[in-house]
C-alpha cells in the first residue's frame, strides 16, 4: 500500500471501529475498480465491512464475480443472474447451462440480480418475464435466495413470485427505491429490503425516508448495500433532515466526501449508510449494523 492508502486505512479504522457490517450488493467487476481492487477491498475491511457480495448481472459478469470469490476467500461472495436489461441476451440454451453451473458454486450465495424493469425498454417486458421466471425456478432448485431488481413492475413481479408458492426461497429486493406502499407490499410478503445511499437522494414524502422514520420497515427485514460504484451516499446533502444530520459524525461525512467520489462509490462507504439509516430510525448505528449483519449471515449462509 502507498503511504496515502495507509493513512486512509488508519482514518477509516478511527471512523468506524465499533461497526461490523456486510455489503450485500457491490458491483466490483465494474471497470472502475480494474486498477486498484486490492486497495478497495482493504479499505472496506478497515471500515468494518467484513464481507462483500459481488453482484452478477449477466452470464459473463456472474462468472467474473465468482472469480473474485476465489481471489478474496471468506471476504467476497457472489451472486449469479441476468439483469432484466440483459434478458434479451439469453437466447442460447447453453447460456442457461453456464448460469446454472455458476449459480451452483458454493461461493455463489444467491440467484440474481434478476427481475423486471419496465422503466426502460432494453428488453421487452414479455422477454423479461420469461427470463425472470427461469431464474426463480433456478433459485428454487438450488435452494438459494433471490436477489431481485424491480422498477415500475411490482404487480407483475409479485404475480410471478406468487406462482412458486411455498417453494420460493428468501427474496431480497435489491436497492429498494420505491414508495412506502410498495415497500409495505414487499414486507407483507416476507421479503427483505436492501437500502443504499439512495436515501440521500430520496426527496419524496412517501419514500424510503418515511418507511424508516415511521418504523414501518422492521430491522429483521432490513439489509444494507452500497450498490457501488453507483448510489453514492452524499452525506452533506442539504435536504437531509436536521435531526439526521446531527446524528452523523463529522468524521464519517469527511471520510465519505474525501474517499468516495461522485464517479466511484466504494464498499467502505457502507458504515456511513448505516449511520444515515440509524439517524432516520432514531437508533444507534451499532444496533442497525448488528441487525443487518445478522440478517445477511442468516439469509445468504455466509461463513463467519
Amino acid at each position: 500500500m502507498t503511504s496515502e492508502e495507509t493513512q486512509i486505512s488508519e482514518e477509516l479504522k478511527g471512523c468506524y471501529e465499533n461497526l461490523i457490517v456486510i455489503d450485500i450488493g457491490a458491483n466490483l467487476t465494474n471497470k472502475k475498480y480494474g486498477r486498484d481492487l486490492d486497495s478497495v477491498v482493504q479499505r472496506a475491511k478497515d471500515a468494518g465491512v467484513q464481507k462483500i457480495m459481488v453482484t452478477g448481472t449477466s452470464v459473463r459478469n456472474s462468472k467474473e464475480a465468482l472469480r473474485l470469490t476465489r481471489l478474496y476467500p471468506s471476504t467476497i461472495y457472489s451472486t449469479a443472474g441476468v439483469h432484466p436489461h440483459d434478458a434479451k441476451s439469453m437466447i442460447e440454451e447453453d447460456m442457461w447451462g453456464d448460469l446454472q453451473e455458476i449459480a451452483a458454486a458454493p461461493e455463489c450465495v444467491a440467484v440474481g440480480e434478476c427481475g423486471l424493469n419496465y422503466s426502460k425498454d432494453f428488453s421487452e417486458p414479455s422477454v423479461q418475464r420469461e427470463v425472470f421466471k427461469r431464474q426463480v425456478e433456478m433459485a428454487c432448485e438450488l435452494r438459494k435466495p433471490l436477489f431481485v431488481h424491480e422498477k415500475e413492475a411490482q404487480d407483475d413481479l409479485i404475480k410471478i413470485l406468487d406462482e412458486f408458492g411455498a417453494r420460493l426461497p428468501a427474496v431480497v429486493i435489491h436497492s429498494f427505491t420505491g414508495s412506502v406502499e410498495q415497500g409495505l407490499k414487499y414486507i407483507e410478503k416476507g421479503f427483505y429490503l436492501g437500502i443504499t445511499g439512495y436515501i440521500c437522494k430520496d426527496k419524496s414524502d412517501g419514500g424510503i425516508r418515511r418507511l424508516l422514520s415511521e418504523r414501518l420497515l422492521p430491522l429483521d427485514k432490513l439489509l444494507v448495500e452500497t450498490d457501488s460504484p453507483f448510489m453514492y451516499p452524499n452525506m452533506r446533502a442539504s435536504k437531509l433532515p436536521l435531526h439526521v444530520k446531527d446524528s452523523l459524525t463529522e468524521r464519517s461525512m469527511n471520510f465519505v466526501n474525501r474517499y468516495c467520489t461522485f464517479q466511484r462509490n466504494e464498499p467502505c462507504a457502507l458504515p456511513a449508510i448505516v449511520e444515515l439509516i440509524a439517524g432516520f430510525l432514531g437508533q444507534k448505528p451499532e444496533d442497525v449494523a448488528l441487525a443487518t449483519a445478522f440478517n445477511a449471515l442468516k439469509i445468504f449462509g455466509l461463513s463467519q
